[in-house]
């Protein structure tokens, strides 16, 4: 596998690379971030091969609360437009959502928990997903969704969101729900937005989300064949 030059943007510091961050040291790629919570700066798109875009609590449309948003988007579509491999989770999916021309806005319910998917018709026929179950359980932690992005196929549904996952031109990847989360990242946002965890049909309480363990390395697994899948050896 060729060595890639990998670059992060990062949102808050409690969400960040999850497993990825393993795939990464075990394959010897190089990694940086722009973390836009501190100061923090761009790179030239020379020097990076692939950009992952991580979550967080605001919104695509928070341009006034945070105005690095502005810059962000735009240096997504740059990369977007310049070939690079562009992944994007949760609020990572909805900036790349937003920046090829969809719409981004509220969900009628929030999603919080882990949450049944189900991949759609054209994901069934991609090489990616040849060893993936038609249901399974993922971790979501999302209020907002999009609207399929033009020219992108629809990779996955769930009860209560019709987008949960697009690909775009075979190399950008857009995931509403978070398969890179570890035991510790999710007790991280878990403490940092327990106001969220309400009772509701489509939100889980702390004790729940944090006992379902079992889930963890299978979704990882999953987050793995994924970059597998970008990075050609899939």
């Amino acid at each position: 596998m060729k060595k890639l030059s990998i670059h992060t943007l990062t949102h808050v510091p409690f969400e960040g690379l999850g497993c990825i961050g393993q795939w990464i040291n075990k394959n010897n790629h190089s990694l940086t971030y722009t973390h836009f919570y501190e100061n923090y700066r761009l790179p030239n798109l020379t020097e990076i091969d692939w950009l992952i875009v991580m979550g967080g609590p605001m919104g695509v449309y928070d341009e006034a609360e945070h105005p690095w948003l502005i810059e962000e988007k735009t240096f997504i579509r740059q990369a977007i437009n310049n070939g690079k491999t562009v992944m994007g989770i949760c609020l990572g999916s909805q900036l790349i959502a937003e920046v090829l021309g969809a719409r981004v806005y509220p969900n009628q319910k929030k999603e919080i928990g882990w949450f049944d998917v189900r991949l759609t018709e054209a994901a069934k026929g991609l090489p990616l997903f040849n060893q993936f179950e038609e249901r399974f359980p993922v971790f979501h932690w999302h209020g907002d969704t999009y609207d399929l992005p033009a020219g992108s196929i629809r990779l996955m549904s769930s009860d209560n969101c019709l987008n949960q996952a697009f690909l775009y031109r075979g190399k950008v990847l857009g995931l509403q729900f978070h398969v890179e989360v570890t035991g510790q990242s999710i007790k991280d946002m878990v403490n940092h937005g327990k106001e969220e965890l309400i009772e509701s049909p489509t939100i889980q309480l702390a004790d729940q989300i944090l006992t379902e363990t079992a889930y963890l390395e299978e979704n990882n697994h999953k987050m793995f064949r994924i970059l597998d899948y970008l990075a050609g050896i899939v």
